[in-house]
């Protein structure tokens, strides 16, 4: 071959290759942002999202399609969420001009007692079954949102998840895979195989499933406006199944329960206010990091270093050790909120990072005084809500109250049963909480609605969806799409203390020269899956709204 023509072929297959590369933005992201003007939703699943824009586009808010969409999500992704766990929401209602957090989290039965468990023989709250049950909040949650800020007839919003679950809908890829690993741990408790085992095993990808009962359970819910989960058959149903085996649930626990409407809270970072709701959730721990971290130039050292890692491994470990020893119900312990992520503190436990150096252990301040789905919908009227909900461990605690077709969650695991921990079990108190909705506004304006699921992974997925859009300047897919950083072995609000520094999980993408870095700097490196999450944003610039949604699992986001 000659040499002109040799040249000439490899600019062709150069110009080949290079046309398959992104034309715009940073190369790890899956795809562009969503742009709408009137509406957008990100959710976890597609039909949750399209639910919420029909509820949109027939005329209702944010917060009606946020409750369609979670209803669906309940049906399509019981792996994630369901009726029987629990809901936080941080809403920005544009008529205010104000952001208004909700606490839907039930507490232990007022019955059960650290000594009660102890008498069956247990040294920790089980994982599963009946004694790690505490109120399901969900559907309360429903209707205080609605009654407070809804448009639509509260019934008219389950019609999607209605027909879904009695029609059918495919299974997606990734639900297949957690329904086939949850069938392996609750395929023995009753009532599991009959919902999501028909014909003897999990729905496979792409096959069509039914749930019936649960159509019956949400036909009743948006008819009696939320009460007959409380108070009717299926609140019968639910403290039947509970209390068949170890449970001590009354249906005072059940009628009682009301869901609390808080204060957000909140830092600055470098202009921007950075939003997450107090105890007994952990979102204050992703403003004690952005507080601890808020001090170095994150964006000269970049993304892809060892010295951000590092930095933001030691700042997460510092806030971790005061998320196990301070977080708890306020109704029941004194957590000073105020002083935690305050930057005075942030400036005391920030001298205790060696920029050089893994720390092996830290001790919590001296203050005195625990998957999941994430959605975020945003309307034509200004209206935005960070929406989270959960069961937790995936499905929850492997109680299916009869004829229903859902799961109890078990949140109760996370209690502590030491009686002098602020976290201890108590009847009637809410145990530590892992799941927590975000928000940022500018100049007080709203900005970005975002969360980020997935146990310990929140409060550190939260502090970096922040840095990757304020100090490296991402866009909002981007800053989803960047590779994630997870610490783990941090001590634990129910009493397990930190064990010898933990272990840094990085997802690929970062280079064996910075796993390197860190492990010369003292780090345990695991190149595993660490559990990185799950992500859904909407960004409100200029008038229109920017929509991303997480390329790890099968979310949507979408707009019109």
């Amino acid at each position: 071959m000659k040499k002109t023509n040799l040249i000439i072929l490899i600019l062709f297959l150069l110009n080949t290759l290079h046309s398959y590369d992104r034309l715009t933005g940073l190369p790890f992201a899956t795809r562009s942002e969503v742009i709408g003007q009137q509406g957008m939703a990100a959710t976890s699943h597609p039909l949750a999202t399209q639910t919420a824009l029909d509820v949109l586009k027939s005329g209702g808010n944010a917060i009606d399609a946020a409750i369609a969409a979670n209803a669906v999500l309940g049906l399509v992704e019981p792996t994630g969420c369901g009726i029987g766990g629990d809901l936080f929401a941080i809403v920005w209602d544009a008529k205010t001009k104000k952001l208004y957090g909700l606490n839907s989290s039930g507490p232990a039965p007022k019955d059960l007692s650290i000594e009660y468990i102890k008498s069956k023989g247990y040294d920790k709250v089980p994982a599963f079954g009946s004694l790690s049950v505490s109120v399901p909040g969900a559907v309360a949650g429903w209707t205080a949102l609605h009654k407070r800020f809804g448009s639509k007839n509260f019934e008219d919003l389950f019609e999607n998840a209605i027909y879904y679950a009695e029609e059918g809908f495919p299974v997606t890829e990734l639900i297949a895979y957690y329904l086939e690993r949850a069938a392996q741990r609750y395929e023995a408790y009753p009532n599991f195989s009959d919902v999501w085992m028909p014909g003897g095993q999990t729905p496979k990808k792409g096959q069509i499933f039914k749930n019936p009962l649960l159509a019956g359970t949400y036909k009743s819910i948006a008819s009696s406006y939320g009460r007959d989960f409380y108070t009717g058959k299926i609140a019968q149903e639910i403290l039947t199944s509970i209390n068949s085996k170890e449970g001590v649930m009354n249906s005072g626990d059940l009628s009682e329960f009301q869901p609390e409407w808080i204060d957000p809270v909140s830092t600055n970072y470098r202009g921007y206010d950075v939003w997450e709701l107090p105890p007994n959730g952990q979102g204050i721990a992703a403003l004690q990091i952005l507080n601890v971290l808020e001090a170095y130039d994150l964006q000269s050292m970049g993304l892809y270093s060892s010295e951000y890692i590092h930095l933001f491994v030691e700042a997460k470990k510092l806030a971790f050790e005061d998320r196990a020893k301070y977080y708890a119900d306020l109704n029941f312990a004194d957590v000073p909120v105020t002083d935690l992520i305050s930057k005075t503190y942030a400036n005391e436990r920030r001298a205790l990072i060696d920029p050089k150096k893994a720390g092996s252990s830290f001790d919590a301040g001296n203050l005195e005084e625990g998957d999941t789905i994430y959605l975020t919908v945003s309307d034509k009227y200004g209206n935005m809500i960070s929406l989270i909900q959960s069961n937790y461990r995936g499905m929850g605690s492997g109680v299916v109250p009869d004829n229903a077709g859902f799961m109890l969650q078990d949140r109760g695991e996370l209690f502590s049963l030491d009686p002098n921990h602020r976290n201890s079990l108590v009847g009637g108190k809410r145990p530590f909480h892992t799941i927590i909705p975000a928000f940022i506004t500018k100049d007080g304006s709203p900005f970005v609605s975002f969360g980020l699921m997935g146990g310990g992974m929140q409060p550190q997925g939260h502090a970096q969806i922040v840095i990757n859009l304020i100090d490296f300047q991402m866009n909002l897919q981007e800053a989803g799409d960047a590779p994630r950083i997870r610490h783990n072995g941090s001590s634990q609000p129910t009493g397990e203390v930190m064990y010898d520094g933990g272990i840094v999980y990085l997802e690929s993408g970062f280079g064996e020269d910075i796993r390197a870095a860190l492990i010369e700097m003292g780090h345990k490196v695991d190149s595993t899956n660490g559990g990185y999450g799950g992500y859904q944003a909407i960004m409100l610039k200029n008038g229109v709204y920017y929509g991303a949604s997480e390329s790890r699992k099968d979310g949507q986001a979408s707009g019109y």
